[in-house]
């Protein structure tokens, strides 16, 4: 069991992951906020550890998760898989880099960051990952089909774990935005942006990744608690009204009107 209670968030030089870091540092948690760079606004904040991590390479991953749980106790509580890239255009014109670019970050940051993060994970009280999923996992986006896959991916990534890693107490889950106001959205102009328009802000989505590790935190511990863990709690969060709809309607409405809707809103 860790002395404090730490997280590790990637991605968190900007956006989602520096307001997901400063909401558990608020939240009293030791953060570690780690991006390609080390994060210049947390510098001199004593509740931070930051530094430079490549989420695609396994041993950057070793060191960070060395680094900060020499401060922990040797234990991590929470771990926010955030780092991530988009492009939004017609697939053809994009490139066999920018699809691969996207695919080692996405997919296999995440695959690296729950590998790596595992033995810590297990020597916590109420562990908890949360993947930053998003609704293009609920049905393929035009114009962002490269961005879609990768986040399908995620959804399956977190099912998985949450089903195999529940019975050791540990938690996966994710959430799920829909078009978020950060610099990742710079230069993209995709009909369903247009259509559906950028109503989240990053603080929207780091509320809800601190609930989820805080709901967590709250349930019983024990046998009792990993049973619930297994059978009651849910997976996926939804993020906004708009998020919220299109997992519930997909969730009870046929395939083929979720196929339809989505082309109507993203053309």
């Amino acid at each position: 069991m860790s002395a404090v209670r730490s997280v590790l968030v990637t991605g968190a030089g900007r956006g989602i992951g520096e307001a997901t870091a400063r909401r558990f540092a608020d939240a009293g948690y030791l953060v570690g906020a780690y991006d390609l760079q080390p994060c210049a606004w947390a510098e001199g904040d004593a509740r931070i550890v930051t530094g430079a991590l490549d989420v695609t390479a396994p041993a950057a991953w070793e060191e960070a998760l060395a680094e900060l749980t020499a401060r922990s106790g040797g234990a991590l509580d929470v771990l926010v898989n955030n780092a991530g890239l988009l492009y939004g255009t017609p697939f053809m014109d994009a490139s066999y880099e920018r699809d691969s670019a996207l695919v080692d970050v996405n997919v296999k940051g995440v695959l690296y960051g729950c590998r790596a993060a595992h033995p810590y994970l297990a020597g916590a009280s109420a562990p908890t990952v949360v993947n930053v999923c998003s609704a293009s996992a609920i049905y393929g986006q035009a114009e962002m089909a490269v961005y879609s896959a990768t986040k399908f991916a995620v959804r399956g990534i977190t099912e998985a774990l949450d089903l195999e890693w529940g019975p050791e107490g540990i938690r996966v889950c994710s959430v799920w935005p829909l078009y978020v106001g950060t610099g990742m959205l710079e230069g993209v102009d995709t009909a369903g942006m247009r259509n559906m328009g950028v109503r989240l802000t990053e603080g929207d989505v780091a509320g809800e990744i601190l609930d989820l590790a805080e709901q967590t935190r709250r349930e019983p511990s024990g046998v009792l608690g990993r049973i619930r863990g297994v059978l009651g709690r849910e997976v996926h969060r939804p993020v906004g009204r708009q998020a919220a709809a299109m997992y519930l309607a997909s969730q009870l409405v046929p395939s083929r009107i979720i196929r339809l809707t989505n082309q109507r809103l993203t053309s």
